[in-house]
């Protein structure tokens, strides 16, 4: 059987991204389902190194949570500029969430179905 791959964006309710302070951007992921979080979490794709690569910050720096009881991964990490400054891309961090949504994700070994046709 071919390997299923889909991106995060397909696996969760929502992905957004915003400010953590003036020097830290967070990223949030928010699964509609246990069945989805599982899948990402069984995958090993979303770890420190993947948002270090994916934002090109050290992933030692990396703040990265996973909370199955409420169905939620959270990644921090320093902003490449200082909110409002003059090198200051995006003030609100509000679009630092599109790599992480279209990040990759197989479908883990343990065989889960998919939820989403």
């Amino acid at each position: 059987m071919a390997e299923k791959t889909r991106t995060l964006a397909d696996l969760v309710e929502l992905v957004r991204s915003k400010n953590a302070g003036p020097f830290w951007i967070t990223l949030d992921v928010f699964f509609g389902s246990t069945a989805d979080y599982d899948w990402v979490e069984a995958s090993g794709v979303l770890t420190r190194d993947t948002i270090g690569e994916l934002y090109r910050v050290d992933p030692a720096i990396v703040q990265l949570y996973h909370l199955p009881t409420i169905r939620v991964m959270k990644a921090s990490f320093p902003r490449p500029a200082t909110q409002g400054s003059l090198a200051d891309r995006d003030i609100h961090a509000g679009q630092q969430h599109i790599p992480l949504a279209d990040l990759a994700v197989p479908e883990p070994d343990i065989g889960h179905p998919a939820t989403h046709s």
